[in-house]
C-alpha cells in the first residue's frame, strides 16, 4: 500500500434524463468541471440499456429490458475513471461489472459525486499484471498569473 493523502471532500448533486447515456453524460460532467480526482458516492435509477464488461472479459455485453441502479461505485478523473455498475431486473436477479458506454438512463439516474480537490488520480501501468491501476498524487499547485512590467 501507498501512502494515503487526503483531501477536502467538494460535493455535486446531478439528474441524468430519458435517453442520457450514464458514461457518457459522467465524463462530460468530469471534463466540463475540471475534475482531477473524484469518487461516485451514490446514484440510484433505471435503464433500458445496460451495457458492461464482466470480470475475465474482454468486450462488452449488452443487455436490454428494464433495470433498476443498485449500485454504482469508482473514481473519476479527467485522466480516465473507472466504475463498477451493479443493476438488478424485474426477478431481482443482479448483474454487475466496469461501466461502458451504451447504459442507457430509461426514467432518471440520480447522481451524488464528490471532488478531492487537493488530489490528482492518474492511471499508470501495473507491472504485475499491465493494467493501468490508480495512482494517487498531490494535486499540482495553481499556476499563478504573472505580471507584466
Amino acid at each position: 500500500m501507498s501512502a494515503a493523502l487526503h483531501s477536502p471532500l467538494k460535493t455535486y448533486a446531478l439528474r441524468l434524463r430519458s435517453g442520457d447515456d450514464l458514461r457518457q453524460q459522467l465524463t462530460a460532467f468530469v471534463q466540463t468541471n475540471h475534475i482531477r480526482a473524484g469518487a461516485l458516492l451514490t446514484c440510484v435509477g433505471s435503464l433500458t440499456v445496460t451495457t458492461l464488461r464482466l470480470a475475465n472479459h474482454e468486450g462488452p455485453t449488452v443487455y436490454r429490458g428494464h433495470f433498476e441502479i443498485v449500485s454504482l461505485v469508482g473514481t473519476l478523473s479527467t485522466n480516465g475513471s473507472h466504475l463498477h455498475l451493479a443493476v438488478s431486473d424485474s426477478t431481482g436477479r443482479t448483474i454487475g461489472g466496469h461501466l461502458l458506454d451504451g447504459c442507457v438512463v430509461y426514467t432518471t439516474a440520480e447522481i451524488v459525486l464528490g471532488e478531492l480537490p487537493a488530489l490528482e488520480f492518474k492511471r499508470e501501468a501495473d507491472p504485475a499484471f499491465g493494467y493501468r491501476e490508480l495512482v494517487v498524487h498531490p494535486a499540482p499547485a495553481p499556476k499563478r498569473a504573472t505580471r507584466k512590467k
